[in-house]
């Protein structure tokens, strides 16, 4: 028995998350694969239901299960809560519950949405980047954080926010460890990317990467400030490999890779952990409460978030490709949600683009 437990989030979550377990279900019926679901709720869903957007309940439930599928969390109708009630702190503490200090975020062009990216097709022709953002730290963690008051010069009292980015070298090394292996099955190349040019920590980051590449030989480290990486992947994407970055960084280069790839909506990503909790499966993007209940959402990045999880924590990769094979070959036929549709694609909602995926998959 795999058991998966299913984060029920916000917005658009239970669309999407539906559309992932479509997909499973069939997958699990043609490969035999005994998939079972525990549905929890996280976010703006859990505070309604229990007061806190991270119940202990489905925290005990993530720990139990072999893997999590997670939709996505915020509403703006939670923006006036105190900080942690809001949604989005349910998303911060679950990654830190799970340890998921690895977030890996594949960059791949699909041919047939090459029209959807902003970059010229011959930039953007066999684009693959595996960005990997680490996860637990950085200045979403760092302590002390707040906001204060102090006295000026003039003895007025103002306002000011401050939160501490930090990393300690073992944070550091077993997220290029991470980047190093992941690097030695693919093209066997790593480029770190930082701000070491004014940041104490980001000096600590590029030292620990360089002592970890010791042990990888055969993989080529290279290293980018962080303003030069954004705009390297505009300007030729094809450079990158494995992207090896912290957290803040990571966040902000891997939203501008989705837009190369055309949309948010067609990013999956993975968060690991050291083995001793289950991985964790989302979809980038955001929960959307705008389009909420229209049945106009993409559901793909959340689909190939679920084929991830068949991948990495099942070692199914069979299922993994079929699924993969059977969202290409929707693409191919011209079949689009709105956000990649194009005057003359063949514009579906979003059951029906599950439905079609589902029907591919043998």
């Amino acid at each position: 028995m795999k058991n998966i437990a299913i984060l029920l989030g916000d917005g658009v979550s239970t669309e999407i998350l539906s559309s992932a377990v479509s997909v499973l279900d069939k997958v699990n019926e043609v490969y035999k694969l005994n998939l079972n679901y525990t549905y929890a709720p996280i976010g703006g869903r859990a505070y309604e239901e229990t007061g806190t957007p991270l119940p202990d309940k489905t925290v005990d439930i993530c720990l139990k299960s072999d893997a999590v599928l997670l939709g996505s969390v915020g509403d703006w109708k939670y923006d006036k809560l105190p900080p942690e009630l809001r949604p989005e702190k349910a998303l911060l503490g679950i990654r830190k519950k799970l340890n998921l200090f690895a977030n890996l975020r594949p960059v791949k062009v699909f041919e047939e949405l090459a029209f959807a990216s902003p970059l010229k097709p011959e930039i953007l022709k066999n684009t693959d980047i595996m960005i990997i953002r680490e996860l637990t730290g950085d200045v979403y963690f760092g302590e002390p954080k707040g906001i204060t008051t102090k006295k000026t010069y003039d003895n007025r009292t103002i306002r000011v926010g401050y939160n501490n980015m930090i990393y300690d070298e073992d944070e550091i090394g077993r997220i290029a460890l991470s980047a190093f292996e992941c690097a030695q099955k693919r093209n066997k190349k790593v480029c770190c990317v930082d701000k070491a040019n004014v940041l104490d920590v980001s000096r600590l980051f590029r030292e620990v990467t360089k002592e970890v590449s010791k042990d990888f030989k055969d993989v080529e480290l290279s290293f980018m400030y962080v303003d030069n990486c954004a705009m390297q992947l505009v300007l030729n994407p094809r450079q990158f490999d494995v992207i090896l970055t912290g957290n803040i960084f990571g966040d902000i280069l891997s939203d501008e890779a989705s837009a190369i790839c055309g949309s948010l909506g067609m990013l999956p990503s993975a968060s690991l952990s050291d083995g001793k909790t289950p991985y964790m499966y989302e979809p980038i993007h955001g929960s959307a409460p705008d389009i909420a209940g229209k049945n106009t959402v993409n559901p793909i990045a959340t689909i190939l978030s679920a084929a991830m999880m068949l991948k990495y924590s099942f070692g199914e990769f069979g299922a993994h490709d079929s699924i993969y094979n059977a969202v290409k070959s929707v693409l191919k036929e011209g079949y689009r949600t709105t956000d990649i549709c194009r005057e003359n694609d063949r514009l579906v909602s979003t059951d029906k683009i599950t439905d079609l995926i589902v029907n591919k998959i043998n």
